[in-house]
């Protein structure tokens, strides 16, 4: 293992997020206290509680993973698109670097922004609501997970996009409204039967669902098959990604 190749890719990675603080750190805080204030506010008021949590508490894990998926899948995409948009990535795949040691340098970089975004995220949400974490460990389990997995969807997506519309299409105007849908700012039991069914094939529902469960042991679905459901897909796209460097798809032309 190439572990000074893995370290010069994650430190240029991370470099950039220093040059750039107020996109990358600043914004995505911002814009989260705005959800707290906005819809603890509006929709507080007249929610008292969720399942016996009062309804700030109840969004505050949906709007970490809102904000947790968008820096990941954002930074692992626009990781590996630069290189490609500026020709260097002939450079790297040219070099004595392994498929698993640019991996974890770019997606491992990615998923670092993403936790510290979401960590912050949590402090901050700690000022405006109660929050509680039953269960740290599957918190944290579910938090790390959940940051590789997507940071490794956004990686895919940055080899895969031909140009920036395509880049911006998953985190834009795809993953918001997954999110939105997944039971971040409502328990799926307040739906009528049907669309309580069309969610279960909405995969964010499980990563919400199951780390709430983490802070409140309140969830739409079983922790154990939200658990599952992330480490599958995060099987498929460690498989996507093999397959991606053994066939050059994207890469090399």
């Amino acid at each position: 293992m190439n572990f000074e190749a893995i370290k010069s890719i994650y430190a240029f990675e991370m470099a950039r997020t220093r040059r750039t603080l107020l996109q990358s750190i600043v914004s995505p805080v911002i814009t989260t206290s705005l959800y707290f204030i906005v819809f603890g506010a509006a929709i507080g008021s007249r929610m008292q509680e969720v399942q016996g949590v009062s309804y700030g508490a109840f969004i505050a894990p949906g709007l970490i993973m809102l904000t947790l998926l968008n820096q990941c899948i954002g930074n692992g995409s626009f990781g590996i698109y630069f290189p490609k948009f500026t020709g260097t990535i002939y450079e790297i795949l040219s070099s004595p670097i392994s498929m698993i040691e640019i991996v974890i340098g770019y997606v491992g970089a990615a998923a670092t922004k993403g936790l510290i975004v979401g960590t912050i995220i949590l402090v901050t949400a700690s000022f405006f609501v109660d929050i509680s974490i039953q269960h740290p460990f599957m918190m944290v389990l579910f938090f790390v997970l959940t940051a590789v997995t997507f940071s490794l969807f956004g990686f895919m997506i940055g080899i895969w996009a031909k140009d920036f519309e395509q880049l911006n299409l998953f985190p834009m105007l795809i993953v918001p409204p997954l999110v939105f849908l997944g039971g971040s700012f409502y328990s799926i039991d307040m739906l009528p039967p049907f669309w309580q069914t069309v969610s279960h094939f909405n995969p964010v529902l499980y990563l919400v669902s199951g780390f709430r469960w983490s802070f409140y042991e309140i969830a739409d679905v079983s922790p154990l098959v939200s658990l599952v459901t992330v480490l599958g897909f995060l099987i498929v796209c460690l498989s996507i990604t093999a397959w991606i460097f053994k066939t050059g798809y994207k890469l090399k032309n």
